[in-house]
């Protein structure tokens, strides 16, 4: 078979196999080059084999975050209080428990992090906060919340926009949570990144904020720690009528300013170092692979892509996983892609 129709083929039976849930590794090496979004990202596939089905009784989808569960499972947090068990190859649910707050109320669940022990660090944008779960659900502890970074009139969040992305740094003593949008009185265009230290001895502490550049218009709905300690960033907007706008950078937040400190954050202050980003893919430009949309879009590969992680490594590339979140509604789908990331 000629080169130029082998690539093709592959292509064509790669897409096949994504449409049908069936795709779970990456595509070889010569179907990849039709599978780019840009020189360091590859699409090697989606899957939307769960898009408005069931579990039991629990409507599968709803998908804020994404977390490697250890043997062979991914744990995927439905921001309407429940948090699954996937088998990590086929996506098939595996299990569900059932998240609450402390007087039993449903959570707006956002980030999600599987702790060393097992444990499960779960956030949620209410007020914000960060509730520590056991594997069958119950609240084991809580972590503490600067005052400015709860929602009004509390604080200076706004409602909807808080605690979203959760991720705990190489070493398990650092953990990261983005929030969504700007505080009220900062810029728009920096969104503050929290921290929380954890000593040998102890629980996780607040430690350092840090000042992170989103592009205009867009929120960050998730991050996620590498293993040396930088972080992938989604960054995601929507416009009526045209759709989603899904954008992945590469942040450095190692020789940012602590920002703890800063009352108000403003594009043109002096001496404020904010996190570096480098843009690894606008998800626009990436190949459909035979994927349709329910609503306008600019690429009908794209949905309300909120949860992300990196499953693995290999060739000095990073696996990572999305999930969209469908809202539980006709207009939309639940997605998992898979890409590679040279970062």
């Amino acid at each position: 078979m000629r080169p130029r129709i082998l690539r093709t083929a592959l292509a064509t039976l790669t897409a096949g196999l994504a449409a049908a849930g069936c795709l779970t590794a990456a595509a070889p090496a010569t179907a990849q080059e039709n599978h780019r979004c840009s020189p360091t990202v590859f699409l090697t596939g989606f899957s939307d084999a769960l898009d408005k089905t069931t579990y039991g009784d629990t409507y599968v989808g709803n998908f804020s975050a994404l977390a490697p569960d250890g043997r062979g499972s991914l744990a995927a947090l439905s921001d309407r209080s429940s948090l699954f068990r996937l088998d990590a190859t086929t996506l098939r649910p595996q299990s569900v428990v059932p998240l609450a707050d402390e007087s039993g109320a449903a959570l707006d669940s956002e980030g999600l992090v599987v702790d060393r022990d097992g444990t499960y660090l779960v956030s949620s944008e209410t007020e914000p906060s960060v509730r520590r779960h056991s594997r069958d659900g119950k609240i084991l502890d809580r972590l503490p919340v600067p005052d400015a970074l709860r929602t009004a009139p509390a604080g200076r969040a706004r409602t909807n926009g808080s605690f979203e992305g959760l991720t705990l740094l190489p070493g398990g003593r650092t953990l990261v949570a983005s929030m969504e949008y700007a505080l009220s009185g900062d810029s728009t265009g920096l969104v503050r990144f929290q921290t929380w230290q954890r000593p040998k001895d102890g629980g996780f502490r607040p430690g350092a904020q840090y000042a992170y550049p989103v592009d205009a218009g867009l929120g960050v709905p998730e991050v996620t720690a590498l293993p040396d300690g930088r972080l992938l960033v989604l960054e995601r907007g929507f416009t009526a009528g045209v759709g989603n706008t899904v954008r992945l950078y590469l942040a450095d937040q190692r020789r940012a300013t602590d920002t703890s400190g800063i009352d108000t954050l403003t594009d043109a202050q002096q001496g404020v170092r904010t996190v570096r980003k480098t843009l690894l893919a606008d998800l626009v430009d990436c190949p459909s692979l035979g994927a349709t949309a329910k609503q306008p879009q600019p690429n009908p590969l794209l949905d309300n892509i909120e949860g992300m992680a990196v499953t693995g490594r290999s060739e000095g590339r990073l696996d990572v996983v999305l999930v969209s979140d469908d809202n539980q509604n006709a207009a939309q789908t639940t997605r998992f892609l898979r890409l590679r990331v040279r970062a």
